[in-house]
């Protein structure tokens, strides 16, 4: 677009994809490290290395409408961390957005294995989305020919948290327990949830629900240690079911065998409740436990990273750096 006043505005028209497309690449040229090495789309059936072709089409109603889900899975060390747990709650979503994917699941994770493998990354995340597809701007997609499924493979670079972070509850309402429990694309509440702890300061927020009991954080699940010890964690009635939190529960009774904790229990915690707790922590895939030290300025214990919180994160670090093959799939790269 040529900047100009008013009337003097002059907006260019491309009169070939060929035109269009060396001026998306003139963007692409200009960044020093490409951000998204490799993208599938069912729409043209394959997988692109381009970055400025890795689009989707504006009349697909997960643009215009918000009709689609999305899940994630971290790759790490060439192997996809709990890939199958993801895409098991991503299908979940999808029924409950009454989308149909198209193609069945051991097609859905052969895409996703083989579009790591071209990315030729050994770390970073994969984000992959089921639409109920493009073909016009009505309500519903019932005049669309078909579902539509993309992924795209982010160079992302993350490590353990060991730092403390700032967090407040959150004034933004939170989802109904229908979208909650979906992991669909309309997170504007997350977003705004997100910005308003920014605003103020903290790293993020914490949801509460209209009973007065602790639900969840923007894009995370939150845990907690009691003073008695216990690892507790909000029931999933009313939140997203954490595909890493759950892993987390899986693993912690390492810690009670040692008498480090000494029980694992979901329960509802009022504000009160949790604000008295002895440590806090947020649990999501890429942190994979982020440490919380204060919430709406008071101290979350003695105000420093709790000991168990750690030995928690580093339960699951090392389940995502060397855990067993059923929580790791290798990446099929070629030679």
């Amino acid at each position: 677009m040529e900047v100009g006043n008013g009337s003097d505005l002059e907006v260019l028209v491309f009169q070939s994809s060929s035109e269009l497309l060396a001026k998306l690449h003139e963007k692409w040229c200009s960044v020093k490290r490409q951000p998204y090495p490799a993208m599938y789309s069912s729409i043209f059936g394959g997988i692109t290395l381009d970055p400025a072709l890795m689009v989707i089409p504006i009349d697909d109603h997960m643009v215009h409408r918000g009709h689609g889900v999305f899940d994630t899975a971290i790759l790490l060390n060439g192997h996809l961390y709990e890939l199958d747990a993801h895409l098991d709650r991503f299908l979940q979503s999808a029924s409950k957005a009454k989308i149909s994917s198209p193609f069945p699941r051991s097609t859905l994770r052969s895409i996703l294995l083989q579009l790591a493998a071209a990315s030729k990354h050994k770390k970073g995340t994969l984000r992959y989305w089921l639409s109920s597809g493009p073909g016009n701007f009505l309500l519903t997609s019932a005049g669309c020919p078909t579902s539509a499924f993309y992924a795209v493979v982010i160079d992302e670079d993350f490590s353990q948290c060991k730092e403390g972070v700032k967090v407040i509850t959150s004034t933004i309402p939170m989802k109904s327990p229908l979208f909650a429990t979906m992991k669909n694309v309309n997170y504007l509440p997350n977003v705004l949830s997100k910005m308003e702890a920014e605003e103020k300061g903290a790293f993020a927020s914490i949801w509460v629900d209209e009973e007065g009991y602790i639900a969840e954080g923007p894009n995370v699940n939150v845990a907690f240690i009691t003073r008695e010890k216990e690892l507790v964690v909000p029931f999933f009635d009313k939140i997203l079911c954490g595909c890493t939190v759950k892993r987390l529960i899986g693993l912690a009774p390492k810690l009670v065998a040692k008498e480090r904790l000494k029980g694992i229990r979901f329960a509802n915690l009022t504000v009160e409740e949790a604000k008295d707790a002895a440590e806090m922590m947020y649990v999501g895939s890429t942190l994979p436990l982020l440490p919380i030290i204060v919430w709406d300025e008071q101290p979350i214990g003695d105000g420093r990273v709790g000991e168990l919180t750690m030995e928690l994160s580093d339960l699951l670090w090392d389940d995502m750096v060397a855990g067993p093959e059923i929580q790791r799939t290798p990446v099929p790269y070629k030679d």
